[in-house]
């Protein structure tokens, strides 16, 4: 074998080692993303039961339904859609009625079975995702408080 030779056979291996360990990176990252939606987006998107969903907006004015063993049912709203959320486990201090939140889990029979609920960490602060849900739906007010700067 010429040196040539195997020159060409140490770079061609090289880069099927390397394709290889893109394939296994990318296709790790594809199981393990999960998008934000808005309440109108699921509703019009119409997406399988066990989809794994990440949905913001605020929490629904008389929705909130506190249970036995930390178990807590809520709705999240846009203003033109709401998701019924079951949860069970603490919330955030600052979760409440009319505030902003978001809850991540699996979307069953139209229900979110959350595993993780967040609310918004002080009066000026809520998601870009949500903000711009609300904006979308003509709930948001530029000079409310949670208004970007």
């Amino acid at each position: 074998m010429t040196r040539k030779q195997r020159r060409l056979i140490l770079i061609g291996s090289s880069l099927g080692v390397l394709a290889v360990a893109v394939a296994l990176v990318l296709s790790a990252m594809r199981s393990s993303i999960v998008f934000f939606q808005s309440p109108s987006d699921v509703a019009e998107h119409q997406l399988a039961p066990g989809t794994r969903i990440r949905v913001g907006g605020l929490v629904k004015p008389g929705s909130v339904e506190r249970g036995d063993d930390l178990r807590i049912q809520f709705a999240v709203t846009d203003g033109k859609h709401d998701i019924p959320v079951r949860y069970q486990g603490i919330v955030p201090d600052l979760f409440r009625e009319g505030q902003g939140v978001v809850a991540e889990g699996k979307l069953e029979s139209g229900t979110l079975v959350a595993d993780t609920v967040l609310a918004k960490h002080d009066e000026r602060y809520m998601p870009k995702e949500v903000v711009d849900a609300l904006k979308k739906s003509g709930r948001w007010q530029e000079g409310a408080a949670g208004a970007p700067k």
